[in-house]
């Protein structure tokens, strides 16, 4: 039997509303809503806090699904069909499964560089899809984690969550309100700061990653801060021979991970 069965907007629907798309009651609440298949099992898999499971009460449950709510120890709560669409982002054809998830503290400490394994910092991102796509990447080639500073597009919007297939819960991701709060930290930590620039001088593929690095990714229209340009011991750039004047942001992100990546397999 469901913990909780809910068929009408109640208020508690609404308090799970609210997390698909206001990033200030997110944060007040600590919580956030997980769709899919991969990153509702990635988040178990890596230890995050769930604070309860959603699902359709009119439809007969997957192995996976029915398997989740028998051993995860979470709220187990029963929705009518078209208000756990609404919880999907979808007008119908509700999710089998969806997980409230408690948010992680945005500590530094989470996130620890080494030679080859940079942080990767994305500054004022706009678009949640794009923070996703770099942090699939920072995954992908093994990054020590990502740092989203400034007025930028919130990680934990579903959009992010859902671009990043599962990887957000497997790397580190934490919010900052400006670079100085980074660079005290990178300071404490000795480590060097590389931005990336289409007027960089020194190519991606030549930098090396021997030391524990701040890999610094600019915003998509505007690139790094001046605060952040200044701040940066290096500034790399991707050679490019179209007629493209410049990489999206995530794109040039994933770049510079890969050639890290690629350094510390040759070392």
């Amino acid at each position: 039997m469901p913990d909780l069965r809910i068929t009408s907007r109640n208020a508690r629907f609404q308090q799970w509303s609210a997390l698909l798309t206001n990033r200030t009651k997110r944060h007040r609440a600590g919580e956030f809503l997980v769709q899919g298949v991969r990153p509702i099992s990635q988040a178990i898999e890596h230890g995050w806090a769930v604070r309860a499971l959603l699902y359709d009460l009119d439809v007969q449950l997957s192995h996976w699904a029915a398997d989740l709510l028998d051993t995860v120890r979470a709220p187990a709560v029963a929705m009518a069909p078209e208000l756990l669409a609404e919880l999907g982002g979808k007008e119908e054809d509700a999710p089998e499964l969806i997980a409230v998830v408690a948010q992680r503290p945005d500590d530094f400490r989470r996130i620890r560089p080494a030679p080859g394994r940079p942080a990767v910092v994305f500054d004022r991102p706009t678009s949640p899809g794009n923070i996703g796509t770099l942090i699939r990447s920072a995954d992908a080639f093994g990054a020590a984690g990502v740092i989203v500073t400034g007025h930028a597009a919130d990680p934990y919007d579903p959009k992010a969550v859902r671009a990043s297939t599962g990887s957000f819960f497997a790397v580190p991701v934490v919010r900052a309100p400006s670079h100085r709060e980074v660079l005290d930290w990178a300071a404490a930590g000795s480590l060097a700061v590389a931005g990336t620039d289409e007027t960089g001088d020194v190519d991606v593929a030549e930098y090396g990653f021997q030391q524990p690095t701040l890999l610094v990714v600019g915003n998509e229209t505007a690139g790094m801060s001046a605060g952040w340009r200044e701040a940066c011991d290096t500034v790399l750039s991707i050679p490019m021979i179209g007629a493209a004047s410049s990489l999206n942001a995530a794109t040039a992100g994933s770049i510079a991970l890969y050639e890290a990546a690629r350094a510390r397999s040759r070392s």
